[in-house]
């Protein structure tokens, strides 16, 4: 069987690295164009394209696949390379384009999708995010047949992941994509024996729709109840990181307890000494445990707080705002 792949980011990069080590052959890799990253911004290749040449794959990175869209070039290229690669299917895993009819269709078997939830909760862009922050116990991987809606497919199968409740994005992506790679070869090799993949519609109730996390949303609104901020904070790590503001400093929080309620007005230090910082929150409170000032390092909160203790004032009694 010949798969065809498309994806950017490291959870599709295992998912890629799953079916090669499992046998299958690669003739052609979609990925998103380079990107500028790092502090030099340098045009960087997606961990997909790294692995894809470092095995001799053929890459295309076309801007859009749409024949009439805003870079119908782009996209005539990338179905001649489609063509030409002569994929039974193309496994698609966090690829970032949209894929017009003309590429659903033209693979023997379609396109197939590793979504990284339990459809159709949690369509689109941050699913693991999203599940986390609205303290879901369990999410998991679905590979899906896909149409033209927005992770509407019809589900071939699905496998749960328990969501911990010290799971980070990080860590809970780890599993997940771990996951999405042992699924799609499974459904890969029943195909290649000449099962039918059969799919099953999603359900109409239920469905939840995994916004896009955007930076302006890990600014910690300390009137918010200490339970939603934990998760938060939780759930934005690795990006954006949950932040406040502190003595004109944007400080991350990378670790936090709740704890009962304090009677204090949201966002007062109401405890700040033995490597301890707590702050009343709408209802409840949050106790800071790992933080990272600009430019720094991750760190435990009594190295924060002692650092702060040797500029003078005490930070008990004060009033962080969003960063």
């Amino acid at each position: 069987m010949r798969v065809g792949f498309a994806g950017t980011p490291e959870f599709a990069a295992v998912a890629l690295q799953a079916l090669l080590e499992a046998g299958f052959t690669v003739p052609l890799v979609l990925t998103q164009p380079d990107r500028p990253a790092g502090r030099g911004m340098k045009l960087s290749p997606s961990p997909v394209k790294q692995l894809a040449l470092s095995r001799g794959i053929a890459v295309s990175q076309p801007r859009s696949l749409r024949l009439d869209g805003r870079w119908p070039e782009e996209a005539a290229c990338g179905r001649e390379a489609l063509e030409a690669a002569g994929c039974d299917v193309l496994v698609v895993a966090a690829y970032g384009l949209i894929l017009p009819a003309w590429v659903l269709t033209h693979p023997r078997l379609g396109c197939l999708n590793i979504h990284a939830s339990l459809l159709p909760r949690w369509r689109g862009a941050a699913p693991i995010h999203r599940a986390i922050e609205a303290g879901d116990e369990r999410t998991g991987i679905a590979i899906m047949q896909m149409d033209e809606g927005l992770d509407t497919g019809a589900v071939i199968t699905a496998e749960t992941q328990p969501i911990g409740p010290q799971d980070t994005t990080a860590s809970l992506h780890d599993r997940l994509a771990a996951q999405g790679g042992r699924l799609i070869v499974s459904v890969l090799q029943r195909a290649a024996q000449g099962q039918p993949l059969a799919a099953q519609p999603q359900p109409a109730q239920g469905v939840c729709y995994a916004h896009k996390i955007e930076k302006g949303e890990a600014h910690i609104d300390w009137r918010l109840p200490a339970d939603q901020l934990e998760r938060r904070v939780r759930a934005f790590d690795p990006f954006p990181g949950a932040s406040f503001a502190c003595r004109g400093e944007v400080v991350k929080v990378w670790q936090a307890r709740v704890l009962p309620g304090v009677g204090a007005e949201p966002g007062t230090v109401v405890q700040a000494e033995a490597g301890t910082v707590v702050v009343a929150c709408g209802s409840g409170a949050l106790a800071l445990e790992t933080v990272q000032r600009p430019g720094g390092r991750r760190m435990p909160v009594q190295a924060w707080l002692h650092a702060l203790e040797q500029g003078g004032a005490a930070l008990r009694g004060e009033c962080l705002t969003g960063a």
